[in-house]
């Protein structure tokens, strides 16, 4: 295996709240439902994935929020569930496998991706 891709953001919280409440829609723009119900610090956390996502793939124009979505793997850890325009993406890079790791502390959300071939 190799890796093909590596992305990280990072998401002040309290911005991020203040965005989210300013842009009616927002939430719903760039979260499945499951996803927005979730708190504050976790949603930070979750947009802060897709973004360090889109860097690993590229940042190529056209990829929908929804076809990104941060789930739970059996292991309890987060993982990606991606569809159409990423799923798309990854399989042009050769991604079969995706490493996502998140974080949020000190008003600070982060996360870091790894694809792999």
């Amino acid at each position: 295996m190799a890796i093909v891709g590596v992305g990280i953001d990072v998401v002040d919280v309290s911005r991020f709240e203040e965005a989210l409440e300013r842009t009616p829609g927002l939430r719903e723009r760039l979260f499945t439902p499951a996803e927005a119900a979730k708190p504050i610090n976790s949603l930070a956390a979750r947009f802060a994935a897709k973004e360090a996502l889109a860097k690993a793939l590229g940042a190529p124009g056209g990829l929908a929020w929804h076809d990104a979505e941060i789930v739970a793997e059996d292991s309890g850890d987060p993982g990606f569930e991606m569809t159409g325009t990423v799923a798309g993406r990854a399989a042009a890079l050769g991604a079969a496998q995706v490493h996502v790791s998140l974080s949020h502390d000190a008003g600070i959300a982060s996360a870091f991706v790894i694809l792999e071939s």
